[in-house]
C-alpha cells in the first residue's frame, strides 16, 4: 500500500522545481530534498465544453476557494534511478520500503512542505530499520517533522 494520493509528489515541474531550490540533507544512503510551499493553492474549475454553465458539483480535491496554507499536505516524492540497481524488482522494493517509513511519519509532519528522497546506489544493502532511523534524522534535520519521537519509532 502506497502513500495516499494528496501526499505524493507527482509532476515534473514539481520535482524539477525540487532540484532547483529546494534545501538538501544529505546521509550515506539517502538525500532529502526539501521546499516549503509558501502560496495560496487556487482550484481550478473543469472547463465545460459547451458554453452552458458548470451544472455538477466541484470534487472534494478541486474546491472552488482557495486554500488555506494551514489545510495543504506535505507531499512525498521517491527517486531511485537505475545506478541503485538494473533490475526494477530491488529498486521497487527500496521504494515501498521507504513509503513505508512515511506512512509511519504522516501523523508528525508539517504541512505545507515538498520531500524528496533520492536513494544512493549504497541503499541496495538497506533494510527498512535503517531507512526508519535515516529518514527521521534527515527529516529532523531539515525541520519537517520535530524532534520528539511520536510513539517510540526507533
Amino acid at each position: 500500500m502506497g502513500l495516499p494520493q494528496y501526499h505524493r509528489l507527482k509532476r515534473r515541474d514539481d520535482f524539477g522545481r525540487l532540484y532547483q531550490k529546494g534545501d538538501r540533507f544529505k546521509s550515506k544512503y539517502l538525500t532529502l530534498r526539501v521546499l516549503k510551499r509558501n502560496k495560496t493553492l487556487l482550484a481550478k474549475p473543469k472547463q465545460a465544453a459547451t458554453s452552458q454553465p458548470q451544472a455538477e458539483p466541484l470534487s472534494p480535491t478541486m474546491p472552488s476557494q482557495p486554500v488555506p496554507l494551514r489545510t495543504v499536505p506535505t507531499r512525498i516524492g521517491i527517486t531511485i534511478s537505475l545506478k541503485v540497481d538494473k533490475r526494477s524488482v530491488i529498486r521497487n522494493r527500496i521504494r515501498r520500503q521507504i513509503q513505508a517509513v512515511f506512512r509511519q511519519f504522516l501523523p508528525r509532519l508539517a504541512p505545507n512542505w515538498d520531500v524528496l528522497v533520492v536513494v544512493h546506489p549504497d541503499a541496495v544493502q538497506c533494510d527498512y530499520g535503517q531507512f526508519l532511523q535515516e529518514l527521521e534524522q534527515l527529516l529532523i534535520k531539515a525541520e519537517v517533522i520535530d524532534g520528539n519521537p511520536g510513539g517510540g519509532l526507533l
